[in-house]
Order: C-alpha cells, then structure tokens, then sequence
C-alpha cells in the first residue's frame, strides 16, 4: 500500500518547543544549532542525493564542514538533476510534472510529500518537494516566533471576519496550494487560516464585485502589485470594504505604496505586514511587532553576497544571496542563489529578537537593463487616473512597449501619450535617449502565480533563473 502525507499536530508543537528554546538561549545557542544542522544536512545530502555526492566529493568530512566549504547551486543545474537531487526515489520529475499539469491536483499530496511549481517568472519554474517535516517545521516555528501582540492580533480579526486570499489561480503555487494540503491532510492543523480565495487573474471590475461581496473581510493577504490596484479602486470609491490587516508578500513592498494603503484605509488598525518568503523555504523569516524581517536562523541561512559570492557586510546592499534551508532533507537547498538583493541591519531590533533583521529591496530577475544602464523599476511612475493597469514591458536592449487597460470611456491615445512621455523622461534623466518605447495593443499580463509585475524586464540567457 502506498504511503499518503500525514501532518502530526504534536510535531508542529515540538518545533515549537524548539525554537523557544532556541530563542531563550540568544546567539549562542542560534549559531550552534545552525552549524550542528547545517553539518546533519549536509551528511544527508552526500549519503542519499547522487548529485550532492558527486558536488561534495572532495570536500572535508561532513563533521568539520563549515559553510564556505560548500560551492554555490543554481536552479538550472539542480533541475537537469531533478531526479538526482532527491534524497528520496521518488518523485521523479516526469511524476512531478504529470502531477502538477492537472489543476484537479493542486494540494494534493504525491504519496507522502507534497509538490508545487514557482512562478518562473525569469525560467523555467522550479518543482518543489515539501515532506510532511517541512510543513510541521511551518506551523511549529512561526508559533515560536508570535508575540503576544501578533495572538491577540489574530483573535481579535478572527471576531471581526474573514480573511481572504488574492493570488494566482492557474497553477501549482504555494500561495493557493499550501492551504489546500493542510486542509485536506490535517483539518485541525489549519483552522482559522481562512481559505477564501479570490482569482488574481480576473478583470478588475468583477475582482472588486467579488471582494465587495464578501462580508465582513478582516484580512486580505495579497502580493503587493494587488495591492496597489486595490487602492486605486479604494480611491476611486469603487471598493467598499474595511479590512484591519493586509499581509503581503512575494515582491518588494514600497514605502511610497504602503503609505498611500495606510491613506486609502484608515480601516488599517494592524496596518500592513510584509513578509518574506519563498517556495523554496515558506518559513523563511517572520516579522515582529516593530515591523523588522527577522530570519529564522535555526533553521535558514541566508548569505549576502556580492556578484562574485563574496560576503558584504551588515549594512550594504547585496547582489543577491544564497539560501540554505536545514528544515528539508528530501530537497536540500544549499547555497542556492536566490536573487533577491537585501540589507541587514547594524543594530539590535527594538523587538527584542536575538534573530538578525534585514530589509529586501528588491530582485535581479525586476531590474531593468539597458546597455551599461540598470534601473529599478520603482523609477518608473506609471499611474495614470484613466488607466486600471498599466504595463511597460522590454522587447529588446533598448526596446520597450506601453500596455494598458484603459477605464471605462476614456481616450486610449491621450493615456498612451502621457505614459510614453513619462517613461522617456526616466530614460531621458539617466542619459538614456536612443531608447524606443511604443504602444501596444496586447492586454497588460499576469505572471503564472497571478501576481502582476508594472515593470517586465527582458529575459536574457545570462541572467540568473530567478524564482
């Protein structure tokens, strides 16, 4: 009989228990565990993944191993080695993949793991294998790091209503998928996280009509493009709902955009949390009361590095960094290279926290990259009072096209005009002024996990395979 998933409520709590203890104990006890997992890990990826074996051959015994020891992966690589990278036999890719092309299996378990796709927003998406482990790790460890404020938080917006979820509704991603496995492995285990889940995907229009008729909407959890399009629904007096809380996550949160939803909800009395994670490693930070991302350094590594894989100290801004999650053997990610460009900070948290705290400003896979020039793509302001969306999308170095969803009645080529001329001024300022940008009659577009990038990049063949 073949094995099926099963998530043990007691395990979640013992991981719990675990990074109490680990917290009580402040940095020493932190880094010890750390190492003493990082070197557990390692063992088991040179002893049950034919990759990792043949990766490590020749470095030290896995019991002096320190983290610099270990070379750098890639996503690329470990997919071509799908079904060699495994500490587990199955499943293999061509399991995987059959899995995940029928939307009837999205949270359905593949024997005794669990598996979802990431977005592929720069490549091919990555599969992913979670073990039962990993989801008691989820649930136990941001138990652990809850504060007081965070428990009665909870229970105060579980009185005043739902919470409800907008993400991507066409395909494998943890942002939909994961609340469907624990639902239907361990009812228990996810009571109270609000399973009411709205289409990222759909025409503004009929998104506003579903929200609104929602009641009693406590919580919305969101990615921060969506976000933005539900304030200006909430500006233009076409989005009636009063929430407490929007968390967000998957892409970088402004300054600017979190102080305009500050201003167009005064309902907002949790205001907003942003959090940082990924596919690979859901747990991989928790935010405190103060606001500060801390990282779960129990059980994550997360290096900042510059673009040759050299560390930069606290306080600078880093090319990318490397992830290594202790809390999955059947996958492991070692040094793997995220993309994501953070900062940590140089001093304590007011919070308390003995877990470092760092801010995320950004990932390679957004930037925008025209010659020797690369922009953010937070330099380009492309609001516009007559337009739902607006998309500037790179086709080629130094070629660029305006896609926009246009409201109701209004000139589409005025609101083309007056984007076009934006854009220009921002290529203009930074010396850039060969650069063509036109309109374009195709639809702004949605990536596969539904969130909506304003900014597209060109995809090069050498760039870093982002998730």
């Amino acid at each position: 009989m073949p094995e099926t998933m099963q998530i043990s409520l007691f395990k979640a709590f013992t991981y719990a228990a675990d990074g109490l203890w680990t917290h009580w104990g402040g940095r020493r006890r932190i880094e010890a565990r750390q190492i003493s997992r990082l070197r557990r890990l390692v063992e088991k990826a040179r002893r049950d993944s034919p990759l990792f074996r043949r990766l490590y051959a020749d470095l030290p015994t896995s019991g002096k191993i320190d983290l610099t020891d270990l070379p750098v992966t890639r996503k690329p690589d470990l997919m071509d080695g799908f079904d060699d990278w495994l500490t587990i036999r199955s499943p293999s890719l061509e399991k995987a993949r059959a899995h995940l092309s029928d939307m009837d299996n999205v949270g359905v378990p593949v024997g005794d793991v669990a598996v979802f796709q990431t977005s592929g927003t720069s490549g091919e998406p990555a599969v992913i294998v979670l073990p039962s482990a990993f989801v008691e790790y989820y649930f136990g460890i941001m138990m652990a790091r809850f504060e007081r404020y965070h428990w009665a938080m909870i229970r105060d917006l579980r009185k005043r209503g739902v919470r409800v979820t907008i993400t991507g509704g066409n395909g494998h991603f943890a942002g939909n998928g994961f609340n469907k496995l624990v639902q239907s492995v361990n009812p228990r285990l996810a009571k109270g996280l609000g399973l009411t889940f709205v289409e990222a995907e759909q025409p503004i229009n009929r998104l506003v009509e579903t929200v609104n008729a929602i009641p009693d909407v406590a919580w919305i959890v969101t990615y921060p493009s969506m976000l933005s399009i539900l304030v200006r629904e909430k500006e233009a007096g076409r989005l009636r709902i009063e929430p407490a809380l929007f968390s967000t996550g998957g892409e970088t949160l402004t300054s600017d955009l979190q102080a305009r939803a500050l201003h167009a909800f005064p309902s907002l009395e949790y205001g907003i949390a942003d959090f940082y994670g990924c596919t690979e490693c859901l747990a991989l930070s928790f935010t405190c009361s103060h606001g500060r991302k801390h990282l779960n350094e129990d059980w994550v590594i997360l290096e900042a590095v510059d673009e040759a894989m050299r560390p930069v100290p606290d306080g600078t801004l880093s090319d990318t960094v490397l992830l290594t999650v202790l809390a999955n053997e059947a996958q492991p990610f070692i040094r793997y290279d995220l993309g994501d460009c953070v900062r940590f900070h140089t001093d304590a948290c007011p919070c308390g926290s003995p877990f470092r705290s760092f801010d995320v400003e950004g990932r390679q896979a957004t930037l925008v990259r025209v010659g020797e020039v690369t922009l953010s793509p937070l330099v380009f302001d492309l609001d516009h009072d007559q337009a739902r969306r607006v998309q500037l999308v790179q086709t080629g170095e130094k070629g660029f096209e305006v896609r926009i969803q246009l409201a109701e009645g209004v000139s589409e080529k005025r609101v083309f005009d007056d984007v076009i001329a934006a854009v220009q001024r921002v290529f203009h300022d930074n010396g850039l002024t060969d650069v063509s940008v036109a309109a374009s009659d195709a639809p702004p577009a949605f990536t596969p996990s539904g969130k909506f990038h304003e900014v597209v990049p060109l995809k090069s063949a050498g760039a870093r395979n982002m998730i």
